[in-house]
């Protein structure tokens, strides 16, 4: 609350908050198409590995030719976050090893970073964020994306006395879609090859919301930024309507939830394939517990939608607005000098799995490909196998073969050893204690 009123403090007193943006596709540009209305932030250049259309986006989201004028265009990202003009970095590449690079670099040049990129977030974000932190500056996770709104869901349940038994997400899910690769997607989303073509949609991007991948990496991002864990076995994916949320995610419910305090992502779509009703398949949830009969009381007296027991209840939001709400996690690193979720510790891991049997000498094709999805674990098991982090499985080749289902590991892979990134993530590893 008051960003708003903060910002036109700062306008009278030090001028606009200024951006520099990495990366003008679907989540840039939508937060781009909100900057013109919002008097105090500016965009003082936009890094694109094509300026072109990304000047050309600019257009295409309603800025007029002055605003674009203004703006610096470039394809170097790192010579744009050393120019004296950019207070907050906002990494939105989607490339988890540039992501992490962008991120240091930021740092380092002591703008605040604003982590649009979950992948690299959940490579490496438990260390970024101590890097930041010793640096002086802020390390967000990014506003109107799941997590940051599912971090929120947590604080405000904390913040009045509840104990948080889940909080997650949803989506579409079968348990095949974990097989599917570029290929096949757009028959799970039930559309045709040329209508995505048409609407300008990546297979491979779409592929990883379909597979588990994203649900995994958002997941981690959670864990690692609240402190809530995952199952042992990952994600479950319940199918359950918002309506349910209290009866389904409680303790003791066997099959279901694991623990109290667990992550978790509900399927839109019951396993025979029908529809859930009151689906949250764009939404995020958190479920939580009164302390004690009075409190339950009062849940009953005001309405509260609760399990059987009357103790239990959830809150939830039907649909998040992606880039068009990333200004609240800029304007909170600059005015406030808070982050809007950002990690805490690393709980949550995302390890690549073989969606088939894999050859020796095949090269894995990454997120959202055909070789590997993105399976979450406890970071303390993912250690404990060395496994392979999703954000690391591209263009990489494999020394042995690996069944299908089963987790890639360190070493099946061959991983240039001097690779910044990769050495990066394997020091974080050592270096930050895992929960007890």
């Amino acid at each position: 609350m008051n960003l708003y009123s903060l910002l036109q403090r700062r306008m009278e007193s030090a001028g606009p908050v200024r951006v520099g943006l990495i990366g003008a596709g679907k989540f840039g540009s939508m937060f781009l198409s909100q900057v013109p209305t919002v008097r105090g932030i500016e965009v003082a250049a936009i890094a694109d590995l094509a300026p072109d259309r990304a000047r050309e986006t600019c257009h295409r989201v309603g800025w007029d030719e002055a605003r674009i004028a203004a703006t610096r265009f470039t394809d170097d990202a790192m010579a744009m976050m050393e120019c004296g003009d950019v207070d907050v970095v906002v990494e939105a590449t989607g490339h988890a090893p540039a992501g992490v690079a962008h991120a240091r670099r930021a740092i380092a040049e002591g703008k605040h970073i604003v982590m649009v990129n979950v992948e690299a977030d959940v490579l490496a974000g438990f260390a970024l964020a101590r890097e930041a932190a010793r640096a002086g500056v802020v390390y967000s996770m990014a506003y109107g994306d799941q997590p940051a709104l599912i971090c929120e869901m947590v604080d405000w349940a904390r913040a009045c006395g509840f104990r948080v038994i889940a909080a997650g997400k949803g989506t579409k899910y079968l348990p095949e879609f974990h097989a599917s690769t570029p290929a096949t997607v757009w028959g799970f989303y039930g559309l045709t090859e040329e209508a995505a073509r048409v609407g300008g949609m990546n297979p491979q991007m779409f592929n990883s919301f379909l597979d588990g991948t994203k649900s995994g990496i958002e997941m981690a991002a959670v864990a690692n930024a609240t402190g809530l864990m995952p199952a042992p076995d990952g994600l479950h994916f319940p199918p359950c309507g918002s309506h349910e949320l209290a009866q389904v995610l409680r303790p003791g419910n066997e099959g279901v939830l694991h623990h109290a305090e667990q992550v978790e992502v509900v399927s839109s779509l019951y396993r025979d394939g029908t529809d859930v009703p009151n689906d949250l398949r764009w939404g995020v949830y958190v479920v939580f517990e009164a302390p004690n009969d009075y409190t339950a009381r009062c849940f009953k007296e005001y309405g509260v939608v609760t399990d059987d027991s009357g103790r239990i209840s959830a809150l939830y939001r039907p649909f998040h607005l992606i880039g068009l709400e990333l200004n609240v996690s800029i304007l909170s690193a600059a005015l406030r000098r808070e982050p809007t979720g950002a990690p805490t510790g690393f709980r949550g891991d995302v390890v690549a799995t073989a969606k088939r049997d894999l050859r020796a000498g095949e090269v894995m094709d990454g997120e959202g490909g055909a070789c590997v999805w993105g399976r979450l674990m406890p970071a303390s098991a993912s250690l404990e196998i060395g496994g392979l982090p999703i954000g690391l499985a591209n263009r990489v080749p494999l020394v042995r073969g690996v069944k299908a289902g089963q987790c890639v590991t360190w070493e099946d892979v061959t991983i240039d050893a001097a690779d910044e990134v990769y050495r990066y993530r394997r020091e974080a590893e050592r270096s930050t204690p895992l929960p007890r």
